[in-house]
């Protein structure tokens, strides 16, 4: 029985864990320090952490497919688009050259240590955490044709 009361905390302090952005700065591909839960708290306002990989198609796609609505979605939603880049040390290279073919609207954060990474758990790409009021209200791992779609109306709904 005790065991199972350990279990059951562990679980119940594992979830709330989940609930918020953890304390973690990261910096943008132009060296500008980020702390996700400090510097991305506007009251009401949405934002949607994707975060993506040079090697990961799924991504890249996910990426280009929010572009297409952004500029429209961020009028409606007041909500904004962190990219946030897993590369490590061998492909990090590739990032900007990507993003300057790319010219994606968002702010693009890169989490070279993976440390962002490791504290939301998040095991492969594309991963998407959606947070209001710095709480976490939405997670979506993968991406397929239209799942754009799909995220748009979950925002829709907060």
């Amino acid at each position: 029985m005790k065991k199972i009361f350990i279990l059951f905390l562990f679980l119940s302090f594992s979830a709330f864990a989940q609930k918020q952005m953890p304390n973690v700065t990261i910096k943008s591909v132009n060296n500008k320090r980020y702390n996700v839960k400090t510097d991305f708290s506007e009251e009401d306002k949405i934002y949607v952490f994707a975060f993506w990989a040079t090697w990961c198609a799924p991504c890249i796609n996910e990426l280009d497919a929010i572009k297409e609505h952004y500029s429209e979605w961020s009028k409606e939603l007041n909500m904004e688009v962190v990219a946030v880049s897993i590369d490590d040390s061998r492909t990090q290279r590739r990032v900007k050259p990507l993003l300057n073919g790319k010219n994606w609207p968002y702010t693009i954060l890169i989490d070279n240590n993976q440390d962002l990474k490791r504290a939301l758990s998040i095991v492969n790409v594309p991963y998407t955490v959606v947070v209001k009021n710095k709480k976490v209200v939405y997670v979506h791992n993968g991406y397929s044709q239209g799942a754009e779609n799909e995220l748009y109306n979950k925002l829709k709904e907060l």
